[in-house]
């Protein structure tokens, strides 16, 4: 139920209604759904909109040092979206650093630019996040999850390259979902050049 419920976050966003997204969000999440709820606030910090209610950043730091931390790609894929809303750049680095040791291919040459890409764009460094990203291709979608989970690595690239002046580039980027689908007000604002990408940082 609170996926379902989720998911209509997620659809206030792509309206544009920032405030019901957050409210839902906030509605439905317990504390201990970390991934929805990071993978929720970024895509508002990507739009230039406030967070909704955040993780607590020692509860997530827990979970990645926890054996399950980083077992399966996807969760620790979710928990960096975590630190990134938090703006928790040591936290990343090492993160990056023990995902580029590890011997398993999707967390060496995938998570592990993914997370260093995450850190570049929380510090303000979008080129080097958008040399990170561009390399992956449709790598990206070995991060695991369904389609609108894994596409927030693409949203991430496309805001990079707004802020790096590479707006065609970015529309392209986006421009299946811009076409076709009957709600993007989010992927527009994405693609709205001196739209800010707002710092959370600490609570």
């Amino acid at each position: 139920m609170r996926h379902l419920k989720w998911h209509a976050a997620l659809q206030s966003i792509a309206c544009g209604d920032f405030p019901e997204a957050r409210r839902r969000a906030d509605a439905a999440l317990a504390r201990s759904d970390v991934g929805m709820r990071a993978a929720t606030n970024w895509r508002l910090l990507l739009a230039g909109q406030a967070p909704a209610g955040r993780s607590d950043l020692e509860h997530v730091r827990q979970l990645l040092a926890a054996p399950a931390g980083t077992a399966e790609i996807f969760h620790t894929f979710n928990l960096a979206l975590a630190l990134a809303v938090e703006a928790a750049t040591d936290d990343f680095h090492a993160l990056a650093r023990r995902a580029a040791a590890d011997e398993r291919p999707d967390h060496r040459d995938v998570l592990a630019p993914v997370v260093q890409a995450l850190a570049e764009v929380a510090a303000g460094r979008s080129r080097a996040a958008v040399d990170l990203l561009s390399g992956l291709g449709e790598k990206a979608e070995r991060i695991g999850g369904v389609r609108v989970e894994h596409e927030i690595i693409q949203d991430t690239l496309a805001r990079a390259l707004i802020d790096t002046g590479d707006h065609a580039r970015a529309a392209a980027l986006l421009h299946h979902r811009t076409t076709t689908r009957h709600h993007h007000a989010y992927e527009a604002l994405i693609l709205t050049a001196g739209t800010p990408t707002v710092a959370a940082g600490p609570h």
